[in-house]
Order: C-alpha cells, then structure tokens, then sequence
C-alpha cells in the first residue's frame, strides 16, 4: 500500500492540495486563491495543485485523493448537493476529479468533517472515545466523534453546529436565511458584525473607522487584547455567543473534549480564559468541569490531514490505518 496520500482543503477563497505521510506530516503542498466559483473554474485549480504535490513524490502511486468541501456531501458520489457559501448546487465534483486522475481513488466528504477526522485521528483528539471539533472562521462548521466512531448523519450533515439558532429573535441573519445561527453569532464575520454593531457606543474608536468591509476579526481581537474598549466590549459579547452555542453542543453530545480550530481560535488563552467560566455557568443537565476545552492542534492544516486520511482509509471513517 502507498504510504502516502492527497489530501485537498477547498475553502472559500483558497485551495490547498497536500501530500501527507501515513504519520499525518505534510511532505509537501501546493496553495493557490479562488477569484471565481464557477465550478469548472474551481476544479480546474484543484487539479493544478494536485498535479503540482504529485510532482513532488518519488512513489510510483498514492493511496488517494481525499477532498474536503463545504457544504452538504453525497459521500458516496462526492458529489456537492448544496454549497451556500459557493452557490453550488449538484455539482459533481468527485466525478469531475476521477476523470482527470484516472486510476487514482478519489473521496469527497464536507471540510469540517474531514477536519475533525484530522484531529481524532493525528491531534488533539488522540485517545479520546467522544470527541467535537468546532472550527471558527468565516462560518462555523464542525463534526463528532461518539464512542469512537465518526458521526456522519443520514445524510452526511450531523455536525453542522453552525445552523442552530442560539438568538433566533434578536440575532444577525445567517447565509442560511435563518435568524441567530450559532455561526451568524460567533464565527469571525459575528465578532465583526458585533465590533460594527456597538460602534455607535464608541464614537471615538478608531476600530471601524474608514471602511468597515475592510475589518477583520484578528484586528478586533488585537485590539481586545491591547485594552480597546470597544474592541473588549465586542469580544466580550462574541464570547457570550460563542459560550451559548458551546453549552448547547455539550447538552447535545456529552464530549469529554471540545477542541476549537480555524482563525479566531489563533486567539488561544485569550479567548479560553474568558471562554470556560461562561460555559461552566450555562452547562447544566451535563456534569460541569468535565468536558475539556482545548485549541485544536493542527491549526489550517486540519483539514488537509483529514482529508488525506479519507483516502487512505477508503471514507470517512475512525477505523483503519
């Protein structure tokens, strides 16, 4: 068996192609920017990379391609039924892929998912039996591990902690049209949307000054950290928002570990220390102080890693090699 495998991270602006070792190392990777969705177009940057970490290896094959997408999967096709942050729907994306790398097995299964299958299976995850990734950036997506099994859902949807509504009367709207989603709240677009919300509070901060489409949530949580009040006051409730939706996952799966990926979770110890108290006080039909929370360990790399590991295992699965 080849001991080496794809695995590709499809994000909304960016993709990345990796080579991953049986160990989950990336040996070698290949990244460029998504300027138009069209899925001819997508694909067509996906192959280049792939080409392009295929160059790299001297082996004579690989186990597979394993691709992680956003939105709703048909696993057994790889075929995207409905990607809102693409505007796909149907796109049959793992038949675009096996016709240009024939005799190569390619899987496709949603980017959260494979993300969690990365950390089970080679980060922060290892050695527990229940286990939720949360991955916080643009959205939220995520994915569960119950007694060491990898949950996928009659459909492949269990996972999308995004779409629960946590403040379904005063909420910011979703992408999903739903009012208050998890992700609407506390995801890095929320943290902004709360930082611009609360700017008429301060008017003397320079946080939203200029243009507020050019804010982003690592500048809000700088400043949070440097002392900004109104950067503090934002991230203070985003924390609130993310804590009610953490709560919930915890009512909902009893984890033993919580462990939190994607860009806002960079922010560490900051936001764990004010993150944890707010949980304790919310948790209620589950044991407080007994389920971890943790950063996740691979950081971006989660997804590619898990990915791979679905090649090489033939799906999206907690069982095998």
């Amino acid at each position: 068996m080849a001991n080496t495998a794809i695995g590709v991270d499809l994000g909304g602006s960016h993709v990345m192609a990796a080579l991953v070792d049986d160990a989950g190392a990336i040996v070698a990777r290949q990244g460029y920017d998504i300027e138009d969705h069209s899925p001819d177009i997508v694909v067509k940057l996906m192959e280049d990379a792939i080409r392009a970490v295929l160059a790299t290896t001297k082996e004579k094959s690989v186990a597979g391609i394993g691709v992680g997408s956003p939105g709703n999967i048909d696993v057994a096709t790889g075929a995207v039924r409905y990607s809102p942050n693409f505007g796909w729907h149907d796109v049959p994306l793992g038949e675009q892929l096996r016709a240009g790398f024939t005799g190569i097995p390619v899987f496709v299964g949603n980017d959260a998912r494979c993300a969690t299958l990365g950390e089970y299976t080679h980060g922060c995850g290892r050695g527990t039996a229940n286990f939720a990734l949360l991955t916080l950036g643009t959205g939220i997506g995520g994915g569960i591990v119950a007694e060491g099994m990898l949950v996928l859902g009659a459909m492949a949807g269990a996972g999308e902690f995004g779409h629960h509504q946590i403040r379904a009367t005063d909420g910011f709207i979703c992408g999903c049209g739903k009012i208050g989603c998890f992700e609407a709240q506390a995801s890095g677009t929320g943290l902004i949307r709360h930082a611009i919300t609360l700017a008429p509070s301060f008017p003397r901060s320079t946080l939203v000054s200029g243009k507020p489409e050019k804010l982003g949530s690592k500048a809000i949580r700088k400043a949070a950290e440097a002392g900004d009040q109104h950067a503090l006051a934002a991230w203070s409730r985003y924390l609130d928002d993310l804590a009610r939706g953490v709560a919930n996952v915890i009512a909902f799966v009893n984890p033993e570990m919580i462990a939190l990926g994607g860009g806002v979770a960079s922010a560490g110890d900051f936001m764990l220390s004010g993150l944890r108290p707010r949980v304790e006080e919310l948790t209620t039909m589950v044991p407080r102080g007994h389920t971890k929370l943790v950063v996740a360990e691979l950081g971006n790399d989660a997804g590619a890693i898990g990915a791979a590991t679905m090649a090489r295992r033939g799906g999206l699965t907690t069982s095998g090699s």
